[in-house]
């Protein structure tokens, strides 16, 4: 049993792996894309050779609680992945994950350039990080 966390953005959408006991996450890939069927057939891939059974998808309100064209266009996706996957797919906060991804990423001294190659994949961690601990709790 394997949890993904997804982060979506415009182009892109961040992954992590979660380990098979679900306590820990890790940054895996980042995916680019112009649309969304180009996703399918890759994540399709990744749920099938790493047996996931959900994925944790990151819903990203606005600082204020309210839920702006981000959140509209992350309840499409999530459309699209209930149309192509049985499995369950749950709905995290994300407020700041991208924040927290680049300090993290910062602190470690990683190269800007390297940075935005992995940042997304670092933001889907820390979301798949925060249901990991409430899931705990």
């Amino acid at each position: 049993m394997r949890y993904l966390g997804l982060d979506l953005g415009t182009k892109t959408l961040g992954l992590a792996l979660s380990d098979k006991t679900n306590t820990i996450s890790s940054p895996y890939k980042t995916l680019r894309f112009k649309e969304y069927e180009e996703l399918i057939k890759e994540l399709k891939e990744i749920v099938l050779e790493k047996q996931i059974d959900r994925f944790i998808l990151g819903y990203p309100k606005n600082m204020n609680n309210s839920l702006g064209f981000a959140v509209e266009r992350t309840e499409n996706f999530k459309k699209v992945l209930e149309e192509n996957f049985d499995l369950p797919i749950i709905l995290i906060d994300e407020r700041l994950s991208s924040v927290e991804a680049e300090k993290l990423l910062i602190r470690t001294d990683t190269k800007r350039m390297k940075r935005k190659e992995i940042i997304d994949s670092y933001a889907a961690s820390i979301i798949l990080d925060t249901y990991l601990k409430e899931s705990r709790e």
